[in-house]
């Protein structure tokens, strides 16, 4: 008999353009490839549209519309789980009794009308840290507030949590936090994403790097920062993002050594990723396995990291570490006066087999069907 899967993902996973669309697109495809028959639910908001590629990888995709009405912010729920409830969604859930995968906990809404006998949630983040630094990181004073009182409600709603069979985790960090909270039934995952070998040519890169959604607070003020390092340098600094924010625009105007560059594709970014000597990958809140790090590991040659980008990823041995603005400058003078060898190439390759996305399909499926 074909084992067959209910998978709530909190948005559309496709087209795969961001991190945790990425993890749950090729989830889909891999569980797929292995024979799980899966019946995808999904929101559906003003700016989004059906995607016909899904039907290639799932039995059936059922849509619901996500509700962003102001009225949600005054839930006792999150907004983020508010604004994906839905009666019908409960009711394709209960009419045929399959095992349930929900991506992230603001997909969980189903688990407040009822308890499932298999149920299991895939942790992207713990969530209310993650909201906590979206607050420190935020500038407007509206968000700032709505920040900090998702992370109240997350942190309350995470206890829903008990009621389920199984948590997948993303990242060693969250493992270690979900495992000491909710014990046994927490088992460690690692992020889905497009398999491939390691892209990155020998030849030397005549810039510095940083990519990100800059529709995220946190990239936003990753971005601002490193202006600051590498403005009045000798160093050409590329900004490069699929959507433009107007304070890095600004700042990127002021110096003739700063540019920034659209990335609608993974294509175009690949291509900078070729032309790139020193990648700089920033964060100011420890959460999950941040994808981009990932791709640049993949794609990239030099990467230079803070503390909360790398620690406790088990990939702290291929990047070099930089926390202050001296520190950046000095080991991205080291790091252009070096080549990117086929060694490194080698080494990374060898350590990037965990994140076989095969293998973890694999280990998904015997978790759930054993």
């Amino acid at each position: 008999m074909k084992k067959s899967i209910h998978l709530v993902s909190f948005d559309i996973p496709y087209p795969p353009n961001y991190g945790g669309i990425i993890d749950v697109f090729f989830k889909i495809k891999e569980l797929n490839k292995l024979g799980v028959a899966i019946y995808l639910h999904t929101y559906i908001s003003d700016d989004k549209t059906k995607q016909s590629t899904l039907e290639k990888y799932c039995k059936k995709v059922f849509y619901y519309k996500r509700k962003n009405s102001f009225l949600s912010l005054f839930s006792r729920l999150p907004f983020r789980v508010k604004s994906r409830s839905s009666k019908e969604l409960v009711i394709n859930l209960k009419s045929f009794e399959i095992p349930i995968i929900i991506e992230g906990l603001h997909s969980a809404y189903p688990l407040v009308k009822f308890n499932y006998k298999k149920t299991y949630v895939r942790t992207h983040n713990i969530e209310h840290n993650y909201f906590f630094g979206l607050y420190k990181s935020e500038k407007n004073l509206l968000k700032k507030a709505f920040f900090y009182l998702e992370a109240m409600k997350l942190k309350k709603f995470e206890s829903i949590l008990k009621r389920v069979t199984g948590i997948f985790t993303i990242s060693p960090f969250e493992q270690n936090y979900f495992s000491e909270v909710y014990g046994e039934k927490t088992n460690y995952i690692p992020v889905f994403h497009q398999a491939k070998k390691i892209e990155s040519n020998l030849k030397k890169g005549t810039f510095v790097l940083y990519h990100g959604d800059l529709r995220v607070a946190d990239n936003v003020r990753a971005a601002l920062f490193l202006i600051d390092v590498y403005k009045e340098t000798s160093f050409e600094f590329i900004v490069a993002s699929s959507c433009k924010n107007k304070y890095v625009l600004a700042e990127i105007e002021k110096y003739k050594n700063l540019y920034f560059e659209d990335i609608p594709t993974q294509e175009s970014l690949a291509k900078l990723f070729e032309k790139a000597h020193v990648n700089t990958l920033l964060t100011f809140q420890k959460t999950g396995i941040k994808l981009k790090l990932l791709n640049t590991l993949y794609q990239g040659k030099h990467i230079i990291v803070n503390s909360k980008m790398i620690e406790d990823t088990g990939l702290e041995d291929f990047c070099e570490l930089a926390n202050t603005k001296n520190e950046i400058l000095e080991k991205t003078t080291k790091l252009f006066s070096k080549d990117f060898s086929n060694q490194q190439i080698v080494l990374r390759q060898e350590t990037l087999k965990d994140f076989n996305p095969t293998e973890n399909a694999q280990k998904m499926i015997n978790i759930i069907f054993r």
